[in-house]
């Protein structure tokens, strides 16, 4: 009897007030969180009618597809797909070239100017030469109103090339020096024995790499006035401002003859945009909270 009264007893102090408040903050940040996210997947299922009831929605009375039809029938969604895809395909290879070679020499204790070299590129982070200049340079190479102008523009990220660097330097140097001993070059020790070494720190580059390259929208906003070549993300920013535009027109008197509920397009935009995002960033969450650390452990 004694024992179950002091357990008892333990289980009640296992929780203080403290807790009991920290726990109730968190849960009204997990509710302003999720109410929003339920609403947007709520107000693209839901028509016009009954959205001017109510504008927070949960569940729709009448669930409707006619917002993801008309948003699929004005061909912007696909033409966005098809060119961010592209993208990502020829993009994220080539960012992954260049930061793994750059970050490889900057890792090599011999390698002359390595300092220098690494200051300068650490001063990018701070400075650059500005929007301008680099338009120039595009329109120089004659690369305008292309998709190599998107992914030239976007070589290396200088903080993606310091994590990796980093992890290439707490490679043991052992290593390296046994493969020179047996004849091997840098390309080959780079291939053989670091990259092998390190996939962590390859699989959090690649992640980081590939959501900027599904989120572009700067430089295709600067570098393409073409509408067939814009990636997904600036079509969704081209859709929400055509939504305002006719919402505005919509509360003026405008009759628009083809006028269609702005805010469901708007949400089935977002939905079908974020959708791939949602479905694979679950799955490779550890990655990006690894590739964190990793930056962390060295300077």
């Amino acid at each position: 009897m004694s024992g179950s009264k002091y357990r008892k007893k333990a289980e009640n102090k296992k929780y203080s007030r403290f807790d009991i408040v920290l726990c109730v903050i968190l849960a009204l940040v997990l509710i302003s969180i999720i109410i929003p996210f339920f609403n947007v997947i709520a107000v693209s299922f839901t028509s016009q009618q009954e959205f001017l009831q109510t504008s927070i929605l949960i569940f729709p009375k009448k669930p409707t597809l006619i917002n993801y039809y008309d948003l699929f029938k004005d061909g912007r969604i696909l033409i966005g797909l098809r060119t961010t895809v592209i993208i990502l395909l020829i993009g994220l290879p080539l960012n992954l070239i260049l930061t793994t070679s750059f970050a490889y020499g900057m890792s090599r204790k011999g390698f002359p100017g390595r300092k220098l070299i690494f200051y300068l590129v650490l001063f990018t982070m701070i400075f650059n030469g500005g929007v301008i200049p680099l338009y120039m340079l595009i329109k120089e190479m004659k690369l305008t109103n292309t998709i190599w102008s998107v992914i030239l523009a976007y070589g290396i990220n200088t903080f993606y090339m310091i994590i990796m660097r980093n992890y290439f330097s707490s490679l043991p140097e052992s290593l390296i020096e046994s493969a020179k001993l047996d004849g091997a070059g840098e390309w080959r020790i780079l291939f053989s024995i670091v990259l092998p070494l390190s996939m962590p720190i390859i699989a959090t580059v690649t992640l980081f790499y590939a959501v900027d390259r599904w989120n572009e929208w700067y430089y295709s906003m600067i570098f393409i006035r073409n509408a067939k070549l814009q990636p997904l993300q600036l079509i969704l920013r081209n859709i929400v401002i055509d939504s305002q535009v006719r919402a505005l027109a919509a509360s003026s008197g405008a009759i628009l003859e083809d006028y269609k509920f702005t805010n469901g397009l708007k949400m089935c935009a977002v939905i079908v945009t974020m959708l791939p995002v949602m479905c694979i960033f679950p799955f490779l969450q550890k990655h990006f909270v690894k590739g964190v650390l990793i930056g962390a452990i060295k300077s």
